[in-house]
């Protein structure tokens, strides 16, 4: 790590306890010096590149993932973790509060156009950019990918005699008598209840609200509390507790390679250089890797980060 390179954490990473705070406190102030600028050799002079993460541990990962490459460069890097959801993390972005957020581009499509149904991933880059706020910037998307889901505990899987070559279709007849969990956010978007209904056509006996395919919702799945979930795809605990995925067959999740998203203000050519560099070495099953030693071995994800990049010639 050159000399120069400087940081802060969060000390916080408990879901929505940094969002209102931070939102009504500090967004002005940090607009304000991200604007600043750079230097000529790409380099942050003053400001720090704020990297944010949504409320889930994979992006926390992620944000030290992108932002300890950058400080590799010589940048000075805040890290403001656990923020909240999508809804919240989005408008943060578009003020400059945020520099860079670790996103995921099928599920910013659909926040962005739920009627968006594209084939490709560079369709989905391309519908991406067509709705995106002129301030922010798609970056290269790495290769791995981490999706939303519907997710059984075991016990359900074997009840109605399905596995992970079954579709989310054979769920239909089934779903009026389970009770579906996930995050607030799944029950109101596309890329959950709304799509689950209108493409698969599955109504559920109920909703519980828990949170982003984390331990509150993987207790629940596990106690049989709920049949079903929103487990994230990359999620070492689907092994460990012999939780069955379904199979998406029409795309409903899409495509959900990791992808930076950028205030374009607040992070020079060099800055995208490192990032994109970072996207090119990300593969899914590197991905699952790192997710193992932070949710399951419970090591410290900058820690992790820092010598997965190491490894791969990035810092």
């Amino acid at each position: 790590m050159p000399p120069t390179a400087q940081s802060s954490r969060s000390t916080s990473r408990r879901p929505h306890a940094f969002a209102t705070t931070f939102a009504a406190a500090t967004a002005a102030s940090l607009a304000v010096s991200l604007v600043a600028g750079c230097s000529s050799s790409g380099e942050q002079t003053g400001s720090a590149v704020v990297v944010g993460s949504n409320n889930f541990a994979e992006s926390v990962l992620l944000a030290d993932v992108y932002g300890e490459a950058l400080k590799a460069k010589g940048f000075k890097v805040t890290y403001r973790q656990s923020i909240g959801s999508r809804e919240t993390t989005y408008g943060l972005l578009k003020n400059g509060s945020l520099t860079i957020l670790p996103e995921y581009n099928g599920a910013l499509l659909a926040y962005l156009d739920a009627t968006a149904a594209p084939k490709t991933v560079a369709t989905t880059t391309a519908a991406i950019t067509a709705k995106l706020d002129p301030k922010l910037t798609l970056l290269d998307p790495a290769p791995a990918q981490d999706k939303d889901s519907v997710t059984l505990n075991a016990t359900t899987a074997a009840k109605y005699q399905l596995t992970s070559q079954s579709s989310i279709a054979d769920l239909k007849q089934a779903a009026p008598g389970l009770v579906i969990g996930g995050s607030p956010e799944y029950q109101t978007r596309h890329q959950g209840l709304l799509g689950l209904k209108s493409v698969y056509g599955l109504t559920f006996k109920s909703f519980s609200a828990l949170d982003a395919g984390g331990s509150l919702t993987q207790a629940a799945l596990r106690k049989n509390t709920i049949q079903a979930a929103d487990v994230f795809t990359t999620d070492p605990v689907i092994t460990k507790e012999k939780f069955v995925v379904l199979q998406d067959p029409e795309n409903l999740f899409g495509f959900e390679n990791v992808v930076p998203l950028v205030h374009k203000s607040g992070l020079s050519q060099q800055g995208v250089d490192a990032l994109n560099a970072v996207s090119a070495k990300l593969d899914t099953a590197t991905l699952l890797a790192l997710d193992t030693q932070v949710q399951s071995q419970n090591k410290d994800p900058l820690a992790v980060a820092r010598t997965w990049l190491k490894s791969a010639g990035l810092a």
